[in-house]
């Protein structure tokens, strides 16, 4: 069986992800793709079947009125911030949902559950004006063949990762490791504990130099010497895929 069980992950940069389906649909995690200086320039006016949004920083949403306008499917994110679009012209399928809750996608083959997570979420315009747009939010993705892929947005340690683990029991994590805004590795480590899952993805390190952390970091406290844990370390390239 394919560590993804025939799912593949692409790395756009920072926190960007493409998500491929066994079916081949495409979903994109957080619209951020022109403006990404990792984003690879294939990407940047790529289609897409739905698109993920963890929250509202222009880190995270930057491009969302080119991807939206590329996205053929629903537009997942807290009910706050796809309100927000809304108000932007997005015309798209917005579902906008809450912590705690759980939709299915059947466009696309998943089922998506909304959980916490510990940041802030605010777009500034281009005038100058900070936008609250709602909390920040990670994602529970169950695949069609039931592979659950844990996506944390950006956040903190925080102790109810357990209750991740215990209500949905993710295969896999997407997780920060940068420091400075988010979980540095050590923390990252201590979340895959908590969560149990046995491969984990870094990103949001590397973009700009406050973003320290490394995935050898990561490694280094999951390995015999620190808190010596099962995990692989999937490490990837911008436009690098793993399966």
């Amino acid at each position: 069986m394919a560590r993804y069980h025939g799912v593949e992950i692409t790395w756009l940069g920072h926190s960007t992800f493409q998500l491929t389906t066994a079916a081949g649909k495409r979903i994109l995690v957080d619209p951020w793709l022109a403006g990404n200086p990792q984003c690879p320039p294939q990407y940047h006016q790529a289609t897409f079947d739905a698109i993920l949004i963890t929250h509202g920083h222009g880190d995270h949403i930057g491009d969302f009125q080119t991807a939206c306008a590329n996205c053929s499917g629903p537009i997942v994110g807290i009910y706050d911030l796809t309100t927000w679009l809304a108000a932007q012209g997005v015309e798209g399928e917005l579902v906008g949902m809450n912590k705690g809750g759980t939709v299915p996608l059947d466009a696309v083959g998943v089922q998506v559950s909304m959980t916490d997570a510990r940041h802030s979420s605010t777009f500034t315009m281009e005038d100058g004006t900070v936008v609250p747009l709602g909390e920040p939010a990670g994602f529970v993705i169950r695949f069609s063949d039931d592979f659950t892929l844990y996506v944390a947005g950006d956040t903190s340690l925080f102790g109810d990762m357990a209750l991740i683990r215990d209500l949905w029991a993710p295969d896999a994590a997407i997780l920060p490791i940068g420091d400075w805004f988010t979980m540095d590795p050590r923390q990252a480590a201590h979340a895959c504990k908590l969560l149990g899952v046995t491969s984990v993805i870094p990103c949001h390190y590397g973009t700009f130099p406050l973003l320290s952390g490394t995935p050898a970091e990561l490694a280094r406290w999951l390995g015999p010497e620190e808190l010596n844990l099962d995990v692989e370390v999937v490490t990837l390239t911008p436009g690098q895929s793993a399966t």
